[in-house]
């Protein structure tokens, strides 16, 4: 497999965490996203988007979005399961994943910040927005595990939900939010971070990182 991703997106970072919990090997392709790399016409061929990550499997198949790369990985090689067994407890997950992937990171991922810089808003204000979007989005997602006993998102083993709770909580660093208001959110993180797999998954640790 070909993984074509970028050290410090979140969305490349969450594949990366789950191929190493499937013990999955992949050979990773840089696309530099501040130097537009991800724009290049070889590189919209296989995904038109301009997105990371992008996917190919060993048989040539393209696949992009970080959260469907995740399911197929989980549904070819189900071992460990990254989604409960139980219907509700499945859809309890994809919520708070999607809650993070489609309603939080999107709003404060590096095309949108491009935007309005473009529209001429200062860097202090570009970078108030990325915090907003972050601290609406942890906030929400603090609520929805509180009852959770955990100690990752949702019980004694990790789930997609903490795939996506562990990028965004760097994104959120990097953006300057206090992540302290999110004890709950943190109890998951150091969870996750006892794990190799994510720990040999973080941006400081890919050949890319600058």
């Amino acid at each position: 497999m070909k993984l074509h991703g970028y050290f410090r997106s979140s969305a490349s970072y969450r594949v990366r965490i789950a191929l190493n919990l499937k013990g999955l090997t992949s050979e990773h392709l840089p696309h530099h996203l501040r130097k537009g790399e991800q724009c290049a016409p070889a590189y919209l061929a296989i995904n038109p988007q301009g997105l990371v990550p992008t996917l190919e499997s060993d048989a040539g198949a393209i696949l992009t979005q970080s959260l469907a790369i995740i399911e197929w990985l989980d549904e070819t090689n189900p071992n460990p399961p990254l989604l409960p067994n139980d219907p509700l407890r499945r859809a309890k997950v994809r919520a708070f994943a999607q809650a993070i992937a489609c309603d939080t990171h999107p709003v404060q991922n590096l095309k949108v910040l491009a935007r309005l810089r473009k529209l001429g808003l200062p860097e202090e204000q570009v970078t108030e927005w990325a915090a907003w979007a972050n601290r609406e989005g942890l906030a929400a997602c603090e609520t929805l595990i509180a009852d959770e006993a955990g100690p990752f998102c949702f019980g004694d083993v990790p789930t997609l939900a903490d795939l996506c709770l562990v990028p965004q909580l760097a994104n959120a660093r990097r953006f300057g939010v206090d992540v302290s208001a999110y004890p709950r959110l943190l109890k998951a993180e150091a969870a996750a971070k006892q794990v190799k797999a994510f720990a040999d998954a973080a941006p400081d640790k890919q050949p890319d990182a600058e």
